[in-house]
């Protein structure tokens, strides 16, 4: 073997241990994250959602025109994130959810009164009864306002079987 050939061996066996210390390397920190009480699956990225698209559900029901939240004042409501204009909206929310989620998960209203989960539009919406629907489309929702009452009825029947479902599913 020449000295050249024995420097590149020597190189090449150097740079293969320093990947292989930063792959392990890696690899425990990972582990070691992973054990850490407090952090799990759920504090990803790839677990946030952001509900209504990021509009203050508040909004809805005390504006003439619902605004976006910011990303200031955020509730967590079963591992949805919902966004508010401010504290207060927050504070009004957290005091009573129910109140102002959207019907359907947030799911298109007349989706559920057929037994799918159509992704709905937060600006196509309807506040009937005190309860807020969320419908795919304006097309969707002039079919679904033909008889706002009897699609509610349809989608609360439906929605006991298909809530759990996801919308592939359908």
């Amino acid at each position: 073997m020449t000295r050249t050939s024995s420097s590149l061996a020597a190189n090449l066996v150097t740079n293969l241990v320093s990947k292989f210390k930063r792959i392990f390397l890696s690899a425990v920190a990972i582990l070691s994250l992973a054990a850490v009480p407090g952090i799990s699956a759920a504090d990803t990225v790839a677990n946030s959602v952001i509900g209504a698209r990021g509009y203050d559900l508040t909004t809805f029901f005390t504006s003439e025109k619902p605004a976006h939240g910011t990303g200031h004042h955020v509730a967590t409501v079963e591992g949805v994130d919902y966004l508010f204009t401010s504290e207060e909206n927050k504070k009004t929310f957290l005091a009573n959810p129910e109140k102002y989620l959207p019907a359907f998960g947030g799911y298109c209203a007349y989706g559920a009164s057929i037994g799918k989960k159509f992704v709905a539009d937060p600006d196509v919406y309807d506040i009937v009864d005190n309860k807020l629907y969320f419908n795919l489309d304006t097309k969707i929702r002039a079919i679904w306002s033909k008889d706002i009452a009897g699609n509610i009825e349809l989608a609360k029947t439906n929605w006991k079987t298909i809530a759990s479902k996801k919308p592939s599913e359908l």
